[in-house]
């Protein structure tokens, strides 16, 4: 039953990440982050490679399943796309017809999960603080850097993939938002809706090259610089809410090929401007509902882990 219910909350983890994917601003490794199965993540990318297949010929299937822990990353995969095929259509809904409501739990989640991160590693070093501070300037500058445009060659699109990919599986950092100030997520989107295999390739090619690269360097830092890493990566966390305050003006968009409006800028207001600068009912009342939600989820989640703990010690 213990065992089931493991493979059940993996799952789960799964289809948030999944449903995190399809929201502008929010990575799948955010959610990782915050649900603690991040370092188990990075290793089990890191075990894909030729000695698993060293493994496999050698010892057989059982053994090459053990190496590359199978169960974890099948489990992880069938809750991320089961999201991707079903709650990604909710999460759709809601970012296209409640914006300002769905934005605020979020922010709300980071806010709680970045609070418990830092109570069970706290910094206690100038080092880490510093790396604190320095992780939230780099996810801030990224979040307000103006976008380039570079041509869609098959160069371009691989290292687009290697640098989306790894961006992916960082914190705070999403990788579609980094192929908009690439200047390259209409070519994307216009790749796979008119199916240019060379350039979903070249992008599929770097992306798996860039992951597998990056995650050996993250788990080689993970192992010697732990808390260093963590104090960066809840710095990205808190950069990242500048991406998802829930009240903006957009400040500069373009249409893609498929007529899709991409949003290129915006500036953040308070909820009291939003309305005279966008019309907009700024939902102040459900939106500060939705952010003390996500905060007391969190915080409620704390207290039943360590409960249960303590009730089976």
């Amino acid at each position: 039953m213990e065992k089931f219910t493991d493979n059940l909350l993996l799952y789960i983890k799964g289809l948030a990440m999944g449903a995190a994917d399809v929201v502008p601003g929010v990575s799948g490794g955010t959610i990782a982050f915050v649900t603690g199965i991040y370092i188990e993540l990075i290793n089990t990318i890191k075990s894909l490679n030729l000695r698993a297949l060293q493994t496999l010929k050698s010892k057989g299937v059982g053994a090459a399943w053990r190496f590359i822990n199978g169960r974890f990353i099948v489990i992880l995969l069938a809750g991320i796309f089961t999201s991707l095929f079903s709650l990604a259509q909710v999460m759709q809904y809601l970012l296209v017809e409640h914006p300002l409501p769905l934005w605020s739990f979020f922010t709300g989640l980071i806010v709680a999960s970045v609070v418990y991160l830092l109570r069970q590693n706290p910094l206690r070093g100038t080092h880490e603080k510093l790396i604190f501070f320095v992780g939230i300037g780099i996810a801030y500058g990224i979040s307000i850097a103006p976008p380039v445009v570079l041509e869609g060659t098959v160069v371009t699109m691989f290292l687009a993939g290697s640098i989306a990919l790894c961006a992916m599986i960082l914190p705070g950092i999403s990788g579609s938002f980094i192929l908009v100030l690439l200047g390259l997520y209409p070519v994307f989107i216009g790749a796979i809706a008119n199916l240019q295999i060379d350039i979903l390739a070249a992008f599929a090619l770097g992306g798996i090259i860039g992951l597998m690269l990056f995650s050996r360097l993250l788990s080689w830092l993970l192992a010697r610089f732990e808390t260093l890493v963590i104090a960066t990566m809840c710095g990205f966390l808190m950069g990242s809410l500048s991406i998802i305050w829930p009240w903006k003006l957009v400040t500069s968009s373009m249409t893609t090929e498929s007529g899709k409006i991409l949003v290129l800028s915006t500036d953040n207001l308070m909820p009291s401007e939003f309305l005279g600068l966008t019309g907009g009912d700024p939902q102040t009342v459900l939106c500060t509902a939705m952010f003390v939600f996500a905060l007391s989820a969190v915080m409620g989640l704390d207290y039943f882990v360590k409960s249960k703990l303590e009730s089976t010690q």
